[in-house]
């Protein structure tokens, strides 16, 4: 795993990380010291919620910090700005469709291809990176391919 991710990025990642270890590993705690106390362990439905929240939380930061340990953290006010990049926007030209939309192209964390927020890590993402206003890309899509044209850098 090598994201990409902005010091926000990695600064809410870090925030969750200790939020998870403090607040959220001591309240499973209690939790899990509360059901044990009803007895048989066993049988005892509270308990087991308890041990999988445990466990749920502990995969998370787990997750967390591998993230957290192996991102590459880009510096936003270094970029170039004549081309696309993290955080960038676009007006595109879908070819094939002759179909214009306004993309913006942003870490894995905070995609949202419904708001048309694309990850670079997606296909359109990858193949829009870098790319000056007047390029044309095709994207190699699973399903697939499809020419864009990018129109104007915002």
């Amino acid at each position: 795993m090598n994201n990409t991710l902005t010091k926000e990025n990695m600064r809410k990642l870090k925030e969750e990380l200790e939020y998870r270890m403090t607040v959220k590993r001591a309240e499973i705690a209690r939790e899990k010291a509360e059901a044990a106390a009803h007895g048989d362990r066993s049988e005892n439905a509270e308990y087991k919620e308890a041990c999988a929240n445990y466990r749920e939380n502990d995969n998370r930061i787990q997750y967390l910090l591998n993230m957290i340990n192996t991102a590459t953290v880009i510096d936003e006010n270094e970029v170039d700005q004549s081309v696309l990049g993290i955080n960038k926007k676009a007006r595109i030209k879908f070819v094939e469709y002759d179909d214009e939309d306004v993309v913006t192209l942003v870490t894995t964390m905070d995609a949202d291809p419904e708001n048309m927020l694309i990850s670079i890590e997606s296909d359109l993402g990858k193949a829009l990176m870098g790319k000056r206003a007047g390029d044309v890309v095709e994207v190699n899509a699973p399903s697939e391919k499809y020419t864009v044209e990018i129109l104007e850098i915002l």
